[in-house]
């Protein structure tokens, strides 16, 4: 499914932005950019989300997901079953939801005659270091 590359890179970077598709039980797609995205093998992928997220609320209702990870020499849509693991990380101070997106296809979007050269630029702006202590709760979440 993911490439052991892929999936080192995603645990080495920490925060990996990607981009989140869901849909509601009507099949109303919504399309989000996530940061907190972290891979427990190759065919399974944790997420954390605002409890109060449509996004969260559509995994929930149907849940169906996808989520696009870009990175060097790919353009990844993932496909997937997607379902709630924890419904609040406690050590955050807002509702933040982890899910869990079980990969059951993997779709390579690059066009012919193109590539990825890198991953999508992030950086967080405002206070860095609440920013990067929200992260590491998160992210450590997320591994478990």
């Amino acid at each position: 499914m993911l490439s052991r590359d892929l999936v080192d890179l995603m645990r080495d970077v920490g925060v990996f932005p990607a981009i989140l598709a869901t849909s509601d039980k009507d099949g109303n797609v919504h399309i989000t950019f996530i940061t907190w995205v972290y891979p427990i093998n190759d065919r399974t992928l944790r997420v954390a989300l605002s409890s109060n997220a449509k996004s969260a609320k559509n995994m929930l209702q149907s849940g169906q997901a996808c989520i696009m990870l870009i990175a060097p020499g790919k353009a990844l849509a993932c496909y997937g079953t997607a379902s709630l693991v924890q419904e609040r990380i406690e050590e955050v101070k807002f509702p933040v939801s982890v899910f869990e997106i079980s990969i059951s296809s993997v779709e390579n979007n690059l066009f012919p005659g193109g590539t990825i050269t890198g991953t999508i630029p992030f950086m967080h702006t405002g206070d860095l270091q609440k920013a990067g202590e929200l992260d590491q709760i998160v992210i450590e979440a997320l591994r478990l």
